[in-house]
């Protein structure tokens, strides 16, 4: 591949040395800086110790506020209202059309208790109920997500979640109405406009404000995705989440344009966002480099584009499509672009991905806001055995054990015997009180 302006990392998987200068560039350890792991022990520690005062003056010293109560932290359902009845119609029009498609699709996915009964008149089973309480993380400093909140929210509450939490380090006024009408149109119920590590020691260990939750969900910064792992066993968390990522296989039947403006699209989220394109055909490869070229300099977050695109992008030349099914299944990343004339066939290659794109028209961005699925997707490799946020996250499923007396009589035997071959005697002794005399 040709050398361009712009140096973004090019890879070749013929070259000597690829898969480990592939992993070099993924860089997935950012969760082991020792410094924020400590800064991120201590806001939690002083949160779990002072409750409100301590998220007070976190909040304070770090989002640049000046409040002197959780009063002045809280929005209200009535305040949702008043921030979503002063949109201008066509942002509400937006919001309301999103909020019902991913209401839509979530639906699909909201599965119910299920029992059988054996033949000796045994009944098993699974009772699944929703969780009582959610916390819902919605970031915010370089830019404001309402899709977040929407994407979070709406799961939780087609699930039948019967508390929605959410935090956002977004003050309420004029300028945050979109999140806050999100949060009205998704059924949350309080919103602390509080972010960061202190918004999820808020969430998992509860303040004299901010009710404790069974489950925080959410994307973050590092501070957030530390946080939500320290206080994993305290509370459930959906998955630990790092930089936002896109990669994009391509057959080069698709317009380089718009190749290049989903690899931006990817790479304006911030500089440690990573963008890849990955193809078998070198001459595509060197279209989409020139589009990238040519269109940059019209971008109005292009210093964030470029350094993202310089330090954490990846052009890859495969040997064919099947090989480059195998590649980003070793990379496993967050989103995953089909951009190829049969889609449906290369994603019988697909393994690991956090969602699938498929084809030319279903840019990433689409998923981002309106298509409907969640966009919480798992980052940094670890689609490899986690799930797209969905219903199920907010569901518990307990077993269902009823045994008829001939039913217990059976097991009964077999418990024993295992129960004895483990030590286990008082174990034996109960299962065999079941058998028939």
């Amino acid at each position: 591949m040709k050398a361009s302006a712009l140096p973004i990392k090019r890879l070749d998987t013929r070259e000597e040395g690829f898969d480990a200068a592939l992993q070099q560039m993924l860089n997935r350890s950012l969760l082991g800086n020792p410094e924020v792991n400590t800064v991120v022990f201590d806001i939690l520690s002083a949160v779990r110790a002072r409750g409100d005062q301590a998220v007070i003056e976190y909040t304070n010293r770090f989002d640049k506020r000046a409040v002197q109560d959780m009063d002045a932290l809280t929005v209200t359902q009535e305040q949702m209202a008043i921030s979503l009845a002063r949109l201008p119609q066509k942002q509400a029009a937006a919001l309301r059309e999103a909020a019902d498609r991913i209401r839509d699709y979530h639906e699909r996915q909201k599965t119910g208790s299920w029992q059988y009964e054996d033949a000796d008149g045994s009944v098993y089973g699974q009772k699944v109920t929703p969780l009582d309480r959610v916390g819902i993380y919605v970031p915010g400093g370089k830019a404001n997500y309402p899709s977040s909140m929407l994407m979070n929210a709406i799961p939780a509450q087609v699930a039948g979640v019967k508390e929605i939490i959410a935090t956002v380090p977004t003050a309420w006024d004029e300028r945050g109405d979109l999140i806050f009408a999100a949060a009205s149109l998704a059924g949350v119920d309080r919103v602390f406009t509080v972010g960061g590590a202190q918004a999820i020691g808020a969430l998992a260990y509860g303040t004299q404000s901010v009710p404790r939750v069974d489950k925080i969900t959410g994307p973050g910064n590092i501070y957030v995705t530390i946080a939500k792992k320290m206080v994993f066993g305290d509370v459930g968390i959906d998955m630990i989440a790092g930089p936002s990522e896109l990669t994009i296989i391509c057959d080069g039947s698709t317009d380089p344009d718009w190749i290049a403006m989903d690899l931006f699209s990817q790479a304006e989220h911030d500089e440690q966002a990573q963008s890849i394109l990955i193809s078998d055909k070198p001459e595509y490869l060197e279209q989409v480099l020139a589009s990238i070229e040519r269109l940059l300099p019209t971008m109005e977050r292009r210093e964030i584009i470029e350094k993202s695109l310089t330090q954490r992008g990846i052009v890859i030349l495969t040997q064919s499509l099947e090989e480059a099914a195998e590649v980003s299944n070793s990379i496993a990343p967050e989103h995953l672009e089909l951009s190829v004339q049969d889609p449906q066939a290369l994603a019988e290659h697909i393994r690991h991905a956090g969602a699938l794109f498929m084809g030319a028209h279903s840019a990433e961005a689409l998923g981002d806001y309106c298509a409907g699925p969640s966009h919480v997707l798992p980052t940094s490799g670890t689609a490899r055995f986690f799930s797209a946020l969905g219903v199920y996250d907010f569901q518990k499923r307990s077993s269902i054990i009823q045994c008829s007396a001939e039913g217990a009589n059976k097991l009964a035997s077999v418990a024993t015997e295992l129960a004895i071959n483990e030590f286990l005697p008082a174990h034996a002794a109960s299962a065999a009180y079941r058998r028939k005399p």
